[in-house]
């Protein structure tokens, strides 16, 4: 065994311990497919990620990104924890501005943004309307009507998510779903009253080993949510999210559509650091 530096990241928590908790191990390249699954899978955090020598000489660092269930090309809070977990560490970007990551969809920017770090979302590898059949067995797992999904698209820029909008973001709060037999990763998305201090609540659900699984605070997929609703003139181009609330977090997510990036911003917070025997 060997011991490699571990951090513990909390990411767009609101306040310490609010958000979505990332595990970080340094200079993973020792270490085997098996052993970064075997070790995911006992952190039984969302994601664990590994921090490795980049082979593109443009980036700063690359990154492997796994869930208890296996390895995703690409992630959110991965990618802003993993960013600060190499900045704390005394990581010094080539440009010294932004953070160049690589990882399974190429290379990702991540930005200083004042005591936030905001990632340029990656290209949607596919977008579209949701087929009527998709549409009917969402509405069957959400426990409502058909006419309660108000628009939806596939948002998936790496992981596969697709989305659905409710009427309301009290509508999103109130779900208590049924995923009997779900298969796909399902992000929701309801718009807040005007005046309100965030302007969308989202909730994210996705099959895991151990059956469905609420994510507390999803990157991946408010980054497809910005595009889609920025273009589709459903959300303006600077906004916040909240998620989380259905499992006592307070997630924020910052959004700011600047020409064609999008950035998807948030709090990063070290909590834990220290050594790892793998």
């Amino acid at each position: 065994m060997r011991r490699h530096r571990f951090t513990q990241v909390d990411v767009f928590g609101a306040r310490a311990l609010a958000g979505n908790p990332l595990a970080v191990v340094h200079d993973a390249q020792t270490l085997d497919d098996a052993r970064m699954a075997a070790f995911a899978r006992w952190t039984n955090l969302s994601e664990t990620t590994y921090l490795l020598p980049p082979t593109d000489a443009r980036a700063d660092y690359r990154v492997r990104i796994f869930t208890p269930g296996g390895e995703l090309p690409f992630a959110g809070h991965p990618t802003l924890g993993s960013a600060a977990a190499w900045l704390a560490a005394g990581g010094v970007p080539k440009d010294g501005r932004v953070v160049v990551q690589q990882c399974g969809v190429g290379l990702v920017r991540v930005r200083r943004d004042g005591t936030r770090l905001a990632f340029a979302a990656p290209p949607l590898v596919r977008t579209g309307p949701l087929d009527d059949a998709l549409l009917a067995r969402i509405a069957g797992w959400l426990r409502v009507s058909r006419g309660d999904l108000v628009a939806h698209q596939h948002v998936d820029n790496g992981p596969g998510w697709v989305a659905v909008m409710l009427p309301s973001a009290a509508a999103v709060r109130a779900l208590r779903p049924d995923f009997g037999g779900c298969d796909v990763k399902l992000g929701v998305v309801g718009p807040e009253a005007p005046g309100s201090e965030t302007a969308f609540e989202v909730r994210a659900f996705f099959p895991g080993p151990n059956g469905m699984f609420e994510d507390p605070v999803t990157g991946s997929l408010n980054a497809g949510l910005a595009q889609w609703l920025t273009d589709a003139g459903l959300a303006p181009p600077r906004y916040v999210a909240a998620q989380g609330g259905a499992l006592g977090r307070v997630g924020r997510v910052h959004v700011e559509r600047d020409g064609d990036d999008v950035w998807i911003g948030g709090e990063a917070a070290v909590c834990i650091e220290g050594t790892v025997a793998l």
